[in-house]
């Protein structure tokens, strides 16, 4: 009983100079310097045609304006479906949508005039799973707004993938993640 109880205090000296070793290693911040950015008007159009997934237009608006503020969006942006019938009852395979909306853009082309927004780079992932208005059968979506996504946001290391199969869904279809420009908190937007 004695040799594991020595056994024991070895193992727990040793996690603890490891330990006070790796926080000596740390840097003594580790904040994340903002960056000075400004907001970019962007207007934005794509088709909409769902094998899997039919939407309402209004439940059609409302996914495209989440996904739009999850990536940093500011809060103002307008969302129309066309070519959908309304009503909660009229789902549909097609739409055509467009979006009205502003991003930071990673370096602003001119200062004078732009008002100034502290900004970060944060990291995110986008998955069946993740966020939590997210589901399996919005992989059709997230394929159909990819030129919308990747060329109206200011990105480092995007990984784009979508593997949608027609009448089936899975946890796998669609993956996006790395990192986006998003507003401090603080700042409208």
């Amino acid at each position: 009983m004695n040799r594991m109880h020595g056994i024991f205090a070895a193992v727990a000296l040793t996690a603890a100079s490891l330990a006070a070793n790796a926080s000596a290693d740390a840097p003594a911040s580790a904040t994340v310097q903002p960056e000075a950015t400004a907001w970019q008007h962007h207007h934005a159009s794509f088709n909409y045609f769902g094998i899997t997934s039919l939407y309402t237009c209004d439940g059609m608006e409302d996914k495209v304006r989440e996904i739009l503020l999850f990536f940093g969006a500011r809060r103002d942006l307008k969302v129309e479906a066309h070519g959908c019938p309304r009503g909660p009852d009229s789902l549909t395979r097609t739409a055509w949508v467009t979006a009205d909306f502003d991003t930071l853009a990673a370096a602003p082309a001119d200062t004078a005039e732009a008002q100034i927004v502290q900004a970060h780079w944060t990291a995110f992932k986008l998955n069946a799973q993740r966020p939590n208005f997210m589901g399996e059968g919005d992989c059709e979506l997230v394929e159909a707004m990819k030129q919308t996504l990747t060329q109206n946001f200011s990105w480092r290391g995007l990984d784009y993938s979508t593997s949608c199969t027609p009448h089936a869904v899975s946890l796998l279809d669609f993956r996006l993640q790395g990192d986006v420009l998003k507003s401090n908190p603080g700042h409208a937007g």
